[in-house]
């Protein structure tokens, strides 16, 4: 083998822009003119949404590293200020591709439908009249102006909020000089507003972005005064919370506190009117402490993502993705008796093509069924009005022991988390918290039920989150079992999440922090060892992200030794696929449809004896050594003849995949002559039909 060095910076991609040329494939949905019109939307609202985050988080993260005087990159090399500057440049020309989308394909394109927003310019009389007086009967009285003097300084301004910054002339009231004021808009109001039908085209709706009515008829507010000028703004913040694992004494009051804070962390983005003179945004950025490369100037609303309303706003079935049913298998539908089924075989599902409805169905007979003693699962996104949470707590209120891990670091469902633990708590649940400095990621459901004088085990693993919503629209697998091994390995796992407890040895779990990444690791080499012998060797893994060093330069050893590799990885991913001498076996692709890909499964070769993983886990450092993760074998030979099937489907994707080149970049898989497979349309209707 060529002595290489694996770890040199140039065999590795940036985690950040890997991000956003992942965010730019989700717009290049909004592109697509084969998907529907209102689909299309969705992907424009997605990757804005999607920018938001990164920008609250990582971008956020980067500054303050740069704050603290830590310049060292990762193992790509790039320093944090090369980082910023690079994120910049990219971002700046999403955003300018998103605002283009609308203008050019998006507006025009809803128009052609009889779906129009109109704006001052275009407004009819009628249309102005009726605008006129929303703004006063609705807008108006929940608007304070704030005007800005020595007296009156520049408000706190939330976490992307909608403002206005306001340009006057002439003197107010008290004689006073006015040149500058904010107006704050309130989170209720709704930012599209739809207006009463025209006689004249019944078929035809209208719609006005609420920036619009505020901007047309901001002058009201300033009796007296000449408006010489509105612009919109945005500040992006720091929305990361930071909780000493080592000083805090109660978790649950710490987040809390931290939760207050969050509306007002420190601005890492301003967003504002394309129009917006210089000394108004040079203004701005003062005030914010934020530099020329953190403004991003639009030319539309400042917050694209709320277009996404639209959707719901707009009754028309022909510009959206065909409603499907997801099927149930057969062996569910026979008999009532989840319990009873999973006795004569594990059943694998594979959301949104199979119903999620059985794992509520399995925890609600739980909650009834006089023979069962205890539940215990783990919950870290579920939804407000959850059915998950209200079998947890019929479960409790009926007397069973029930114990739940809520993770309260979910990012972004904190408050949500913080709610449902109150109520599970109420109704008699034990509710724990996990272990401080480790999020509890893993997603598991573990049933204890009597029977026949025994205790008998009947566990639930999966690799997406319990919530309903969520599960019909991401990719993931859940496995019903009452394997004896695998309930054991949960009860070790249970009581290391609610006591002290020593490490425990696992019988076919692999678990973060402990055993999983070495256990990848040992594995990967193993089919090292078989290429070396001149065996057929293979791996095939799809993920969500790709960017521990370790993984990836054992990889690399994999693809020199000649094993053949095969990532799916929807997201970031920092490896290098087609390097000379040293990735040329492995390929890498993201699917980006219907669907988010979120399902994590792990295929080694294993010398024709393959094993099948699914699990929780990214391939990421935070997954291996700050998570608590669970990774399950798959071992009924049907399910993972299933999953294989599956797998290949994904990998002859060539309608919704995109293939990264050696050089970092993203292109469209192609057909080159060959039938068109979407390999979410393929599953679809594979499971049509579900037998199991």
């Amino acid at each position: 083998m060529l002595d290489v060095n694996l770890k040199a910076p140039e065999h590795y991609i940036n985690r950040e822009l890997s991000f956003l040329d992942f965010n730019q494939r989700v717009l290049a949905q909004a592109h697509d003119e084969r998907l529907p019109l209102l689909e299309r939307i969705r992907f424009l609202g997605i990757s804005c949404s999607n920018l938001d985050e990164f920008f609250e988080i990582r971008v956020a993260s980067l500054k303050q590293r740069q704050e603290l005087g830590s310049l060292t990159g990762g193992p790509d090399g790039m320093t944090v200020p090369e980082q910023l500057a690079a994120i910049h440049e990219r971002a700046a020309a999403l955003v300018k591709d998103q605002y283009e989308l609308l203008h050019e394909l998006v507006f025009p394109d809803l128009a052609s439908q009889g779906i129009q927003f109109v704006n001052a310019k275009t407004l009819t009389p009628a249309q102005r009249k009726w605008v006129g007086d929303y703004f006063a009967k609705e807008v108006e009285p929940v608007l304070t102006p704030l005007g800005l003097d020595p007296a009156r300084p520049f408000p706190r301004i939330q976490n992307k909020s909608l403002n206005f910054i306001v340009r006057l002339s002439g003197k107010d009231a008290f004689g006073r000089d006015a040149e500058l004021a904010v107006v704050q808009v309130p989170r209720s109001l709704p930012r599209i507003i739809r207006l009463p039908p025209n006689p004249d085209e019944p078929a035809r709706t209208t719609f006005v972005f609420l920036s619009a009515v505020i901007s047309t008829f901001i002058a009201q507010l300033f009796s007296g005064m000449k408006v010489e000028g509105t612009w919109q703004f945005r500040v992006t913040r720091n929305s990361d919370l930071f909780v000493d694992d080592e000083e805090v004494d109660n978790l649950l009051r710490a987040i809390e506190g931290e939760l207050a804070q969050r509306r007002y962390g420190a601005a890492v983005r301003l967003e504002t009117s394309i129009d917006c003179p210089e000394d108004i945004t040079n203004f701005l950025l003062r005030h914010f402490a934020l530099k020329r490369d953190d403004l991003y100037q639009v030319n539309g609303p400042v917050n694209l993502n709320r277009l996404m309303a639209i959707y719901d706003l707009v009754d028309r079935p022909d510009l959206k993705f065909p409603p499907f049913t997801p099927c149930i298998p057969k062996r569910l539908v026979a008999k009532e008796d989840i319990f009873a089924v999973m006795r004569e075989g594990e059943v694998l599902l594979h959301h949104p093509f199979e119903a999620f409805a059985p794992v509520i169905d399995f925890l609600r007979q739980a909650a009834a069924d006089p023979d069962v003693l205890a539940i215990k699962q783990t919950l870290y996104r579920t939804g407000p009005q959850s059915p998950v949470v209200d079998a947890l707590v019929d479960a409790a209120r009926a007397g069973k022991e029930v114990t739940v891990i809520i993770e309260l670091m979910a990012r972004f469902d904190e408050a949500a988390n913080i709610q449902l633990a109150t109520r599970l708590q109420e109704a008699g649940a034990h509710v724990m918290y996990g272990v401080v400095g480790y999020k509890t990621h893993a997603k598991l459901i573990m049933v204890v039920r009597r029977e026949r004088g025994k205790l008998r085990r009947y566990c639930h693993c999966g690799t997406g989150n319990y919530h309903p919503n969520t599960a019909r629209v991401y990719t993931d697998y859940g496995l019903f079992t009452c394997d004896e091994a695998v309930g054991e390995d949960l009860h070790e796992l249970f009581l290391q999440l609610t006591s002290p407890t020593r490490v425990a040895t696992m019988q076919k779990i692999l678990q973060s922090p402990f055993t999983l990444h070495e256990s990848l690791l040992e594995k990967t080499r193993r089919e090292i060892a078989f290429a070396r012998e001149g065996k057929p060797a293979r791996i095939i893994a799809k993920m969500n992200a790709l960017i521990e060093p370790q993984i990836i330069q054992t990889l690399y050893s994999a693809a020199m030794a000649g094993v053949k590799v095969d990532l799916i990885v929807r997201g970031i991913c920092a490896l290098r696929p087609g390097l000379p001498g040293i990735s040329e076996n492995i390929t890498v692709r993201s699917v980006i449809g219907r669907f988010l890909e979120h399902s994590r499964v792990y295929y080694f070769h294993n010398d024709g004896n393959p094993e099948i993983f699914c699990a929780s886990a990214d391939w990421m450092e935070r997954n291996f050594f700050r998570r608590i993760e669970v990774c399950f074998p798959i071992e009924r030979k049907q399910h993972r003849d299933r999953i294989v099937e599956d797998l290949q489907t994904y990998l002859a994707d060539n309608e919704q995949a995109w293939v990264l080149r050696p050089d970092g970049k993203y292109e469209r898989a192609n057909a080159n002559g060959a039938p068109q497979v979407s390999a979410q349309q393929v599953l679809l209707q594979r499971y049509s039909n579900c037998n199991d």
